[in-house]
């Protein structure tokens, strides 16, 4: 697979990544460790060589399987991992906590990318006390480099003033063809400054694959029980750009999926991180890089993304 350097980063990483949210065994529905090894071991196959997860992926879970598995697989060499850091343990003493416990679950020394998965909402510790802590642990090997998630511009921003050593070098946000919140202020302000977006649910959990339709609603063992994209009306909403997915992947021999990412990695400043949960899912991801449709059709798709974002409802009642 086609590999490019991360943003200001040294890693040289396969044109698309591997989300491991589906290893909790919690969100997505019930995950062994033999499922989760036979994915890891498709992804480095089809050469995918970055591997993001969380702390709070099954309490852990979902970091000692990649973990396990990258070790088992004798890939540590070969890969980069990235893991995020509990929103609710930004203080300085619980990050010195928790990256040991990170990196015992990894079985790494140095964690490649270490983001915090979301501003300090509940106990109010200062961004400042935080992005200083995160600095401490570049400066002692412990992290490469540190990333934010699910920050505002603002608070972004104000992040990054707090460091002198270092910089964010990634923001993993939620976006795909039709949530584009960050298409007002965020993304443009990520390019001028050559911050990579790392693209969460890069599929709408789903949405785009053109499975679901408001007759056809998934089993809802998951996250998508709450999800309002999965309300029948946002569904009706979304049904002309995943008939436009399906015209495109049809002339192109791919799969609407294929074509949704193959959307994202147009922009070099988007890194899709496409989750699977079973290597025949890792074998279509992959499919997305490798081929580029017309720059007429990436205009469509765009426009009307762009236009269905703007008439999605997060309202439910």
């Amino acid at each position: 697979m086609e590999k490019i350097r991360l943003g200001r980063t040294d890693m040289r990483v396969s044109r698309l990544g591997m989300g491991a949210w589906q290893f909790s065994g919690d969100a997505w529905g019930a995950f062994s460790y033999e499922q989760a090894k036979a994915v890891v071991a498709k992804a480095l196959e089809v050469g995918i060589n970055f591997f993001d997860t969380a702390a709070v992926y099954g309490r852990g879970r979902s970091e000692e399987f990649l973990g396990r598995a990258i070790r088992e697989l004798g890939a540590r060499d070969q890969v980069y991992i990235a893991t995020k850091i509990h929103g609710d343990w930004l203080r300085r003493v619980d990050i010195l906590a928790s990256v040991e416990n990170q990196r015992r679950r990894l079985g790494v020394d140095a964690i490649d990318l270490y983001q915090v998965h979301w501003p300090a909402c509940w106990h109010n510790t200062p961004i400042c006390e935080t992005m200083k802590t995160l600095e401490e642990l570049v400066d002692r090997g412990l992290v490469r480099y540190i990333g934010i998630s699910n920050f505002p511009l603002a608070l972004l921003e104000h992040a990054r003033s707090c460091l002198s050593r270092t910089d964010i070098v990634t923001s993993q946000n939620r976006y795909n063809l039709i949530e584009r919140e960050a298409d007002k202020e965020l993304l443009p302000y990520l390019r001028r400054e050559g911050i990579v977006l790392i693209a969460w649910s890069p599929l709408a959990k789903g949405v785009l694959t053109g499975k679901y339709t408001p007759e056809n609603l998934p089993q809802f063992e998951d996250v998508r029980r709450n999800d309002p994209l999965f309300t029948p009306g946002n569904l009706k909403t979304a049904a002309p750009v995943v008939e436009e997915l399906k015209r495109i992947a049809a002339k192109y021999g791919k799969t609407p999926a294929q074509v949704a990412l193959n959307w994202l990695i147009r922009d070099p400043w988007i890194y899709p991180i496409p989750g699977a949960k079973t290597p025949e899912q890792v074998t279509e991801n992959a499919g997305a890089v490798g081929w580029l449709m017309s720059d007429d059709e990436w205009r469509t798709l765009d426009r009307l993304g762009w236009d269905i974002s703007q008439r999605i409802l997060y309202v439910t009642w």
